[in-house]
């Protein structure tokens, strides 16, 4: 018996109920690990004291909704019980596995409790000793997986008891059954995410302990022996089924003939008297699947078998020869067109299972006078024959030509389906067969390896193969990689719905394979170029160069690293073209004429504290940067002015001509806060002399008017000694010196994306000078992607080798902006400001003697002044703690109802002032007392009552407080406050200086509570600190020692010995997000500059303290590392547009570094800045680009997903080399099918939001997408609203289109959908060819002769794929039947050769392509 035999017949099923698995087929798979640990307080039966008892448990699925178990039963090993004061302990501790998709609250686990006792042979007798239902899943719908441990009670009895009518109500079961008095079972049930990788190999339903060989899973290795609470995948590898031939017996027109007789006998018989129509064979499948014994590991291919004859072309390699035996006879074959390609792993179970298939049709309805292909027909499947042949079995390996033989009958097959059994006896020499040759991979290697069979003996007969059997030894053949797949399945699959999803195998549409993230343009001028790249394996592009790192990453791979599968698709890239500060081609200026009519349109001049103009520089010339100029530069004081003039359009395909209307930009500068500008509109010029002309911004009110101030956009940033850090100065000159600004360009009406620029500021530097100011014309790019179905056709035969989408860069428009630069001077006595930090200081020295008090006034400046650590002012406790006040009755005013709390005293003083003089008044006229004088006096005994009480309440709070405040002030004694000015991803380092003030040796242990603050341990980090920062300190090697093999560290220090401890704070989290901790070491800064700061995309403020502990646990110096953010530069933006709640996943590529080292010893290290973003850089050869990979989780439609990404060059991650701002923008993706020239209409559902709005829908391409409706219109609060979208491209190919609904009030986006277009191109009915003369300035007229086909007049449309190259005299005309129409052309003039291909599309007024023709422009 085979390995696949035996595991087929052991783990056998039952199948979950029909209604259960309907509920429950839309949820995934939950894996689950379940231990039943003990079972306590088990009672034993006086005549079984004192024996040995063995218990074992076992554990079904129940569904308690239907009454039905399902699965199998899994049982433990039998376990010894022991006894304890009449009590039985039965210790199990066995481990099960399983998964299920069926995650509802009727599925439940029973736990039976059996009793085993010896029978006098060899077997075993059990007997139920109790069941107990384990609940695996919540009755409530929002509750999460379970978990956790448990006590399950134990009911007498078995769980047949579950089949009983009165049973079926889970509520009566405590009434029926009897529980089982203090037996109950420990158990833990966890969700097991580890049991994912492994689980197309375990069907589902299915318990199985961690000591079950599950076929596929490398067997434990370790000493628990559980293979599946961490379970390993065996390498996976491809194999190859080729030249598939099926012959059946007696021969295959024998076969149907007797099979469709028997088929119309058994209709005739079913449906007597009425009219029966034959039944015909449609097709012919083979299911082709690999199954390991429990289930299928992934679902069968589904495959068209031909029929033809033995001796034709093309037929099955392996013909039968005269020696050949238990052969069918000479007659027709069913043959395979191509190969099956298939994933096995090297396990005896893995068997590959065959299952022939046909297809059969009934008409039903025809008269005999219509064609076959009209008639209406009824489809119907079943399964004829099946094999099953294990390669792995044979322990010297498969054989290259397989034959095996087909069985068919009542026997149990993986598919689980009836098979048609012959009514006539056939003899060995009349079997049904299958044969194929068969060679197998093995990837990660130089050459891939196949294993070829040799045959012993050339001329020796062939005989039947069978899985056991093998005459032919192994011999390793160097051969390629072949990846073809089977053919497809035909039509027929539309009639009829298989057991199984059907697979194409053939390279389909690429567009259903690729989806590439949107990058909007990013350009940067500084020294680092980035390439952006695309995963072929996430759903994106794909392209066809091969990654040379990840070729060199398969080739190293050890063989016996199981725990990652192999793949048999490398990861490829294809670098998107990057967008620098000027792309070639954009140094083009604008004529003088529009100039002159720009700058006479009265923008604000720039001009210095004198009021003169600032001296213009030409943005032609190179900047010579010298910083000694700019240090003596006596304007310390520098106030950057952006201007924002005006920005020319550039005609589009797709868009109008007045395209955008208005715009606004977003960009940040230096470290301030990121901004997004108002509202601009785009002023036509009067008169328009050309369309290229710019087009002056103005602001656009709150009302909608426009500003009657000064044209365009001015802002200012002023920056001075008050907004830099001590030795900051340098750096942002660096940084105008070297970095650009990137401004995006928003369409304020739709909010999409134009563009992006980037402008050099290097011109910013004043050198000396008092103002400076310089004007530029900066190009709008942005990125498209399109695809050449022309291309998608040539690959379509070949797998793996789909044509790259084509990425292109796009002028969108030209933006007009000035920079300005202002010098000022800097106030006396500004840089004494207490907004200013201290100096950066790198060693941190302890306070050696706290200043103490000397005597003077104790006003609050004095102690101020004092900066003592041990010197504090007396103060009322009511004063000093709230939470005291709050308890004290005596402050306690009630004025109107509304408690006061600020002025109590004051109160208080001048109502016993009040009391004192009515005494003085009442004693000198010695007259009786009044009412108000006995209520003064009643209120006076009150207070003093209060007073008293208060007094009591305040003596033992001091008491109380009095050790933790002495405890406080000693801990300030020994407290160093150091402040840090953190960046993001900047390392700042420094060194405490601690000493041992006893007599004794210590050994100190360093203790921090938070993990962004941590020691320099290794010597080799700590000496580049030093070096960099410059620090001339002693150091130590093998300084520390680590506690415990943990990360605290621990030094020791001599006798009144100090030593410098080095320290590091690192922070790669940035202000927007926030981890999962508490905030209670978060602080407040009072300075009005941190304030400032906080806001913006900054690290958090907070406080951190540093124990210093000796042996005795106390403390022997505290180190409070006190943090202030500092926003940090941005180098570059990238915005990626991508589908919702799906992963992005992108690379970004950097050109090699130019200073590397020989032994490109440099790598790439990156950190983001949000945790749920994965990123990492590849290491890669020297000399070859870097990429640093990006995995993004996806969010809902409309978000906006934003992060930081930090990339270091050094080996410690001292700095960033780079900071990378990346916005993920996530849409609604629709996929559109059209064909070119063709208006086709598509629906879209818009959800209400929870209030009601007034929205428009906007498109990119206006001219090839209509909405319906058009205008704006009022979306019903938690409403849904159909909005109907019409596609007419001009262009064949895949394309990228965005569609955007805005709400019209606050101006924000509502909704956003990712249109992925797949345009076909026509038939091409009539081609024509002209030549067109190049330059002069005049293009040329044609006529085209256009002939109605209808007998009626009709009208037509004319539309053209270049709209820029030809245009139409008359865009729609009207026409008589049969009557002829002349189409003039005009043709755009050229100014260089060259050829293009212009199709023209004839429509009718429903917008349908009639015809279309191709005319061939030749520009000579």
């Amino acid at each position: 018996m085979s390995e696949w035999t035996r595991s087929s017949r052991e783990k056998r099923v039952v199948p979950p109920h029909s209604q259960t698995s309907r509920l429950a087929a839309t949820g995934p798979s939950q894996a689950f690990r379940l231990v039943l640990k003990q079972v306590d307080g088990l009672h034993t039966k006086q005549s079984e004291e004192g024996k040995v008892s063995e218990h074992q448990l076992r554990v079904s699925l129940f569904d308690s909704e239907h009454q039905h178990f399902f699965g199998r039963t899994w049982k433990s090993e039998s376990h010894q019980a022991r006894e304890s004061n009449q009590h039985t302990t039965v210790p199990f501790n066995e481990v099960i596995y399983f998964h299920t998709p069926l995650c509802l609250s009727s599925v439940v686990a029973v736990v039976e409790l059996v009793s085993l006792s010896a029978r006098t042979d060899i077997s075993q007798n059990a007997v139920g000793a109790g069941f107990g239902l384990l609940h695996l899943f919540s009755r409530r719908p929002d509750s999460g997986p379970p978990h956790g441990e448990g006590r399950l009670s134990l009911f007498y009895g078995t769980p047949r008891a579950l089949l009983h009518p009165t049973l079926r109500d889970p509520l009566q079961m405590n009434a029926v059954l009897s529980v089982m008095e203090g037996t109950q079972l420990l158990y833990s049930l966890q969700p097991h995410p580890a049991l994912r990788p492994v689980m197309h190999l375990l069907p589902p339903n299915i318990l199985v302990s961690g000591h079950d060989l599950l076929p596929g899973v490398v067997p434990p290795t370790d000493s628990t022996a559980d293979a599946l609470r961490r379970p390993r995948l065996l390498p996976e590898f491809s194999c190859m089924l080729e030249s598939v031939c099926v012959s059946l017996a007696p021969s295959m027109e024998v076969f149907e003939a007797d099979l469709l007789q028997m088929l119309n006998c058994d209709r005739h018989n079913t449906n007597l008297g009425m009219e029966v129509r034959p039944v015909v064979v449609q097709e012919r499948r083979l299911h082709v699947g690999i199954h390991n014994g429990w289930g299928w590991v992934e679902r069968p291919q589904v495959l068209v078998l031909e029929q033809r004859a033995p001796g034709a072309k093309g037929s099955s390699d392996l013909r039968q020869t005269s020696t050949d035996t238990l052969s069918p006879s000479t007659g027709s074959v069913l043959m395979l067109r191509g190969s099956v390609e298939l994933k096995m792993m090297r396990h005896p179970a893995f068997s590959v299972v065959f299952q022939l298939e046909y297809v059969f049709s009934i008409p039903l309805v025809g008269d005999g006078k219509i064609t076959s292909a009209a008639v209406q027909r009824a489809v119907f499947m079943q399964c004829l024959r099946w094999c099953v042949w294990s390669p792995f079995s044979d322990p010297e390996g498969p054989s290259e030509s397989v034959c095996l033989q087909l069985q068919g009958g009542a026997l149990p097959n993986p598919s689980e389906v009836m098979v048609y059994t012959a009514h006539t006896l056939q003899t060995d020499a009349e079997r049904s067969v299958i044969k194929f040759k068969f060679s197998s991979a093995v990837e990660g290697a130089a050459s891939s390896v196949t294993f070829k069979r040799v045959p012993l003996e050339t001329h020796q007969p062939k005989k039947l193969q069978t899985p056991s059997q093998d005459e032919s030894r192994l011999e390793l053949e160097a051969s390629p990689l072949r990846t073809t797949r089977g053919p497809a399945l035909s039509l027929s699959q539309l009639a009829a719905t298989s057991r199984y999803p059907t697979m194409s195998h053939t390279v389909g549409s690429s567009w259903q394979q690729q989806l590439p993230a949107l990058l909007a343009p990013s350009p940067m001028a500084s020294a680092h170029q980035l390439s952006h790249v695309e995963h072929p394996a996430a759903g994106s592009i794909a392209h066809l160069e091969v990654s040379a790192m990840e070729r060199e990453e398969m080739r190293d791979e050890k063989e016996d690293e199981c725990n990652l599968r192999e793949l048999t698709f490398t990861p490829v890239h294809a670098p998107v073209i990057t967008l620098g500060t000027h792309a070639p081609g954009s140094s083009r200026a604008s004529s003088r004429g529009s100039l002159a009519h720009l700058f006479s349109s009265r923008f604000p001049e720039i001009r210095d504290g004198l009021g003169q103009v600032a001296e213009v520089l030409d943005p032609s010339e190179p900047v010579h940067f010298d910083p000694q100029k700019e240090e003596a530069d006596p304007l310390q004081a520098n106030t950057l002015i952006l201007q924002f003039l005006a920005f020319t359009r550039v005609p589009q395909a797709g868009v109008h001509t007045d395209w955008p209307s208005s715009v606004h930009f977003t960009f940040q500068l230096y470290r301030f806060p990121p901004v997004t500008t108002q509202c601009l509109k785009l002023l036509e010029p009067e008169p328009k002399p050309r369309p290229d002309y710019p087009c002056v911004l103005s602001l656009i009110n709150k009302d909608g008017t426009l500003s009657s101030g000064c044209p365009g956009l001015q802002l200012q940033y002023r920056v001075d000694p008050s907004f830099l850090k001590p030795g900051e100065r340098v750096w942002f000159l660096r940084y105008l010196a070297l970095h650009s600004l990137q401004i995006d360009v928003w369409d304020s009406d739709s909010l999409l994306l134009i563009g992006s620029a980037a402008v050099e500021l290097k011109h910013m530097l004043r050198q000396g000078r008092s103002a400076v100011q310089v004007s530029h014309e900066l190009e709008v790019i942005t990125t498209d992607y399109l695809q050449d179905t022309s291309l998608v056709s040539e690959h379509a035969g070949r797998h793996g080798a789909i044509p790259a989408i084509s990425v292109y860069t796009t002028v969108k428009g030209r933006l007009h902006v000035r920079l300005g630069n202002m010098g000022g001077a800097v106030q006396k006595g500004l840089s004494s400001s207490p907004l200013l930090p201290p100096s950066r200081s790198h060693i941190v020295q302890p306070s050696q003697a706290p200043a103490s008090f000397r005597g003077g006034s104790l006003s609050s400046n004095m102690v101020l002044n004092l900066n003592a650590q041990n010197t504090k002012r007396a103060q009322r406790l009511p004063e000093s703690d709230g939470e005291l006040a709050g308890l004290l009755q005596s402050r306690r005013r009630e004025v109107g109802g509304v408690l006061l709390q600020g002025q109590s005293e004051t109160e208080e003083v001048r109502q016993r002032k009040i009391d004192r003089m009515a005494a003085v008044r009442q004693r000198e006229e010695n007259a009786t007392p009044t009412m108000q004088e006995k209520s003064s006096s009643m209120r006076r005994k009150e207070d003093r009552a209060q007073h008293s009480q208060d007094l009591r309440l305040i003596e033992a709070y001091r008491e109380r407080c009095k050790a933790e405040g002495i405890t406080n002030m000693l801990t300030k004694a020994i407290t160093t406050n150091h402040t840090l000015y953190a960046t993001l991803g900047t390392a700042e380092f420094f060194e405490f200086v601690l000493k041992n003030p006893f007599n004794v040796p210590q050994t100190v242990t360093i203790e921090c509570d938070d993990p962004e603050l941590s020691v320099l341990v290794k010597a080799e980090e700590w000496r580049y600190f030093k070096d960099l920062t410059k620090t001339s300190t002693p150091m130590e090697a093998e300084m520390f020692h680590l506690k415990d093999n943990s990360s605290t560290p621990q030094v020791y220090l001599r006798p009144k010995e100090s030593v410098h401890i080095p320290l590091k704070y690192q922070t790669f989290l940035s202000g927007h997000v926030l981890p999962s901790q508490d905030t209670g070491g978060l602080k407040s800064s009072k300075s009005p500059q941190f304030a400032h700061k906080q806001k913006s995309n900054t690290v958090l403020a907070k406080s951190i303290k540093v124990f210093f502990r000796a042996e005795d646990g106390q403390p022997l110096a505290l180190c409070q590392v006190n943090v202030e953010p500092t926003p940090h530069v941005v180098d570059q933006t990238f915005r990626f547009y991508h589908p919702e709640l799906t992963f992005l996943k992108k690379a970004i590529r950097l050109p090699p570094a130019a200073d590397s080292p020989p032994d490109g010893s440099v790598r790439l290290q990156v950190r983001c800045s949000d945790p749920g973003v994965i990123c990492h850089a590849a290491i890669t050869a020297p000399g070859e680009p870097q990429d640093v990979y990006l995995k993004v989780p996806g969010a809902a439609s409309p978000q906006v997903k934003k992060f930081f990404i930090t990339v270091f060059t050094d080996p410690w991650m001292a700095s960033p080399a780079q900071t990378w701002q990346v916005y993920v923008h996530y849409l609604q993706r629709m996929d559109v099918v059209c064909v070119c020239g063709t208006l086709s209409w598509h629906s879209l559902i818009l959800r209400g939001t929870q209030a009601i709005r007034k929205v428009k829908c906007y498109t990119s391409h206006p001219l090839e997408l209509q909405v319906d409706p058009k205008e704006v219109f009022a979306l019903p609060a938690l409403g849904l609203q159909d909005i109907r979208l019409g596609v007419r491209a001009l262009r064949s190919g895949n394309s990228f289109r965005y569609l955007n609904v805005v709400d019209m009030d606050t101006r924000q986006l509502v909704a956003a959908w990712l249109l992925c277009t797949s345009c076909k191109q026509p038939l091409i009915s009539r081609a024509f060819e002209i030549q067109v003369p190049v330059g002069g300035g005049r293009g040329s007229n044609k006529k085209i002769n256009f002939t109605n086909p209808y007998p009626s007049s009709r009208g037509f449309r004319l539309y053209s794929d270049h709209p820029d190259l030809l245009q139409f005299k008359e865009e729609h005309f009207q026409i008589k039947g049969g009557e002829s129409y002349s189409i003039g052309l005009r043709f755009a003039p050229s100014q260089s050769p060259g050829t293009e291909e212009i199709l023209i599309f004839i429509n009718d007024l429903e917008d349908k392509n009639e015809e279309t023709y191709c005319v061939k422009v030749v520009y000579r």
